[in-house]
């Protein structure tokens, strides 16, 4: 897919958003959703999209809504750092299917980077729901207070 065309409202971000689809949900608020990835790079890799923009990249959202994802994006980081106590931490973003974009609405990866593991790619199998559960427990319990 190029970086051009029409924003699909039925891609799994918005029906995530809908409240259509599960999520392992860490934080929300009126404009920003954050949520752990099933297919996890490594442990903590967290999602965080704009809820109210029919972004579907970069170059199609507003300066005040990139800002305001920015900011949770950031927050979130420190917050996964502080729990998971990783040795490194990306922060990505893709734009188009030959940048690596998958899911064609905009949103940033939180990956905690643990010594001696590779910059692998997504998962070839979903992560334990049970792990998820537990870390999304310890997340938010720490994201809230």
């Amino acid at each position: 897919m190029s970086l051009h065309g029409d924003y699909d409202p039925q891609n799994i971000f918005a029906q995530i958003i809908r409240g259509e689809a599960p999520c392992y949900k860490l934080y929300e608020d009126d404009q920003v959703l954050a949520f752990l990835d099933l297919f996890p790079q490594a442990f903590g890799h967290t999602l965080v999209i704009p809820k109210r923009v029919a972004a579907r990249n970069l170059l199609e959202i507003d300066a005040d809504s990139l800002a305001k994802l920015m900011q949770v994006t950031q927050r979130l980081a420190r917050v996964l750092v502080e729990e998971l106590k990783p040795d490194g931490v990306q922060v990505a973003q893709f734009n188009g299917a030959p940048a690596g974009q998958t899911v064609f609405h905009l949103h940033m990866h939180i990956i905690p980077r643990f010594a001696g593991q590779g910059l692998g790619i997504h998962a070839a199998d979903r992560a334990d729901p049970a792990e998820l559960q537990a870390l999304q427990a310890r997340l938010v319990e720490r994201i809230a207070g």
